[in-house]
């Protein structure tokens, strides 16, 4: 009744193309900003924070930065965890080495860095796809790790291998180390959470995301009406690497404050990114954030109910979660391939046309 386009009239093609043409969804998108930004920090305590609120948001990067190079691209990877890894060990060196930079253009860089390496990894693409290059992405996750785990350099000869992330401020206010308040760490992260959205979903409707759908699509097609595949994978793998190491920063620096690179960073991170972008829906930006929340909330859920009602073993609710996921995973593969967005897009059209939907 109020979810409505009557009388919302368009007087130019701006106005027509944006990203959310319809008034309603500008003005929830607007709330759910203003809910964000002055609403949470002042309602949350340390446990939101580190249970819910930073997992979610570090996640939906590394969720975004996957969804663009498998989703719309259609370039099978297997290797996020090793290109998080990249971005954390690059945020540590630059920690280290520039204690006077702040950590804000440190996360940048380290983004850029992962970027470069994740460019140099999907080179393969060019010549393989499918099953082979997702092998071939999963060698770059074991290699990434093996190399953090054996060069001493990029752990600065650690006895025990572990990185530990130094105090850093923003504006006098610490968002690393033991003495950051779980606001400052919040909106900290949700300042490149909403940032990467913003540019992901212009990228993704502009000229560069239609070439990455048409590769997708068919790319031999694609090369025919002039996509050059060699631009359009590479520049997939490098945004995709940008917002991947942008996330691997966040998650060491501000989430974890210290990592050991194999525990943190192993191939069960690739399949967990992976699995919220296949069941939050390839292709979509909303559906990268519908799979992380998806997947760090029931966790939680779980445990409180299982464990902290019920009173089960903390070990048979960690399998129960996993047969769960499992479960949704071939659910949704099977009955609905384009995952919880198309649920929310199909949920939408039928509101737009009530009282008489179809």
């Amino acid at each position: 009744m109020f979810y409505r386009e009557a009388g919302d009239f368009k007087t130019s093609y701006t106005d027509d193309s944006q990203t959310f043409p319809i008034k309603f969804d500008r003005y929830r998108y607007y709330v759910v900003l203003v809910l964000a930004f002055a609403v949470v920090p002042f309602v949350i305590n340390d446990y939101w924070v580190n249970a819910v609120f930073l997992p979610f948001l570090i996640y939906s990067i590394a969720a975004i930065g996957l969804n663009i190079l498998v989703g719309y691209c259609g370039q099978v990877s297997l290797g996020t965890g090793g290109f998080m890894a990249v971005g954390a060990y690059a945020v540590y060196k630059l920690m280290v080495a520039f204690p006077e930079v702040s950590i804000f253009f440190h996360v940048i860089l380290a983004g850029g860095i992962t970027a470069g390496v994740c460019v140099l990894f999907g080179l393969p693409s060019l010549r393989i796809k499918g099953f082979y290059l997702a092998v071939a992405t999963l060698a770059a996750q074991f290699f990434l790790v093996w190399i953090f785990n054996r060069v001493g350099w990029f752990y600065n000869y650690s006895a025990s291998g572990q990185i530990n992330a130094p105090e850093r401020t923003v504006f006098g206010v610490p968002v690393t180390g033991a003495e950051t308040a779980p606001w400052a760490a919040y909106i900290f992260c949700l300042v490149f959470v909403v940032a990467s959205a913003i540019i992901a979903r212009n990228l993704t409707r502009g000229m560069a995301g239609r070439k990455w759908m048409a590769i997708r699509d068919m790319d031999i097609a694609a090369e025919i009406i002039g996509v050059n595949p060699l631009k359009a994978k590479l520049s997939a793998f490098a945004v995709s690497g940008f917002f991947v190491g942008l996330s691997g920063a966040l998650f060491f620096a501000v989430y974890l404050g210290a990592v050991e690179v194999g525990e943190a960073f192993g191939i069960n991170k690739s399949f967990l990114v992976l699995f919220m972008v296949i069941i939050g829906g390839l292709g979509s930006i909303f559906g990268s954030f519908a799979g992380a929340a998806f997947l760090v909330l029931l966790p939680v859920l779980l445990k409180n109910t299982l464990v902290g009602g019920l009173g089960w073993p903390t070990d048979l609710a960690a399998h129960l979660e996993f047969m769960i996921v499992g479960g949704l995973i071939i659910i949704f593969l099977i009955a609905e391939p384009h995952g919880l967005a198309q649920l929310w897009r199909v949920a939408k059209e039928k509101l737009r046309l009530w009282p008489f939907p179809h």
